[in-house]
């Protein structure tokens, strides 16, 4: 008797833990996913992404609202936003306190061509521009972005295992609160020879790498799209080249050219340096 009522005590712990489902409860993140960490919540989609070495909690909060709380190594991207995103006016506002490498971003991703992008308001100690390729400035919502890019090999996407290019906007000055005009972003980073695609979900995220933080964010939606003016490039003396390589190697999408560029300007086979604009030319 004993032994059924064992058994029977196990089956019911079997069938609890195959019904958990995520609510708007605080909740561990090491039992989170991109399948089990998106939904919508009090009309908002949210998106809860970690890595396994992740330790914290996620908290859906009432509107837009969320609280994270991070530690542990590995990476931890969580928000709240729309799905599809898109030009629009964000408005935000909150706390976000990050010790080591983090972002605050309007985040999100694209395909045809598959893109994931960021809109950054803050960071930690790293700046998230390492790296990247440097195509100018864009003015928006009262302050300066940094413009870049840079090519993502193999590396985990909304469409799985894939190589994709990465949009920046890094803010100048950073600040916690206001508004991102994200149509103005697109703008500049199409106005730089950055291919749009169709947009896939967009959020106000904390993003966390090997680090440790809280962050307390409410995400809503303002009026207007958003119109950019066109970006600047950094200040130079020289002209830009033409569309013929001259030396070195770059892979497709790749900076070869433009004023200010120092760097190689030969594409690989088959792609060709084309001039986008006198700040930029690209490999395709």
């Amino acid at each position: 008797m004993a032994y059924k009522s064992l058994l029977c005590l196990a089956l019911l712990a079997v069938t609890a833990a195959a019904l958990e489902v995520f609510d708007n409860s605080t909740e561990p993140i090491d039992k989170r996913s991109i399948p089990n960490g998106e939904g919508t919540n009090n009309g908002y989609f949210y998106s809860v992404y970690s890595d396994t070495t992740v330790t914290g909690t996620y908290t859906n909060g009432p509107g837009g609202e969320y609280t994270l709380t991070w530690g542990g190594s590995g990476d931890v991207v969580v928000g709240k936003g729309w799905n599809p995103g898109g030009p629009m006016s964000v408005e935000y506002s909150g706390t976000y306190a990050p010790d080591g490498n983090s972002y605050l971003s309007v985040y999100g991703w694209m395909t045809s061509p598959l893109v994931e992008y960021y809109i950054t308001e803050s960071f930690g100690t790293y700046n998230p521009s390492t790296g990247g390729t440097h195509l100018g400035t864009c003015s928006s919502d009262g302050g300066v972005y940094d413009i870049y890019t840079q090519t993502r090999t193999n590396a985990p996407s909304i469409q799985g295992t894939a190589t994709f290019q990465q949009y920046w906007s890094i803010r100048q000055t950073h600040r916690v609160g206001g508004t991102v005009t994200t149509g103005n972003h697109y703008a500049c980073w199409e106005a730089v020879g950055l291919p749009m695609g169709t947009f896939n979900y967009m959020i106000l995220a904390t993003e966390g790498y090997s680090s440790s933080g809280s962050s307390t964010i409410t995400v809503g939606q303002g009026t207007g799209t958003g119109s950019s003016s066109a970006p600047s490039g950094p200040s130079s003396t020289s002209t830009a080249p033409s569309s013929v390589p001259t030396g070195g190697s770059v892979a497709e999408w790749g900076q070869c050219g433009g004023i200010g560029y120092s760097g190689p300007t030969a594409c690989a086979s088959p792609f060709t340096c084309t001039v986008v604009n006198a700040y930029y030319s690209q490999c395709l």
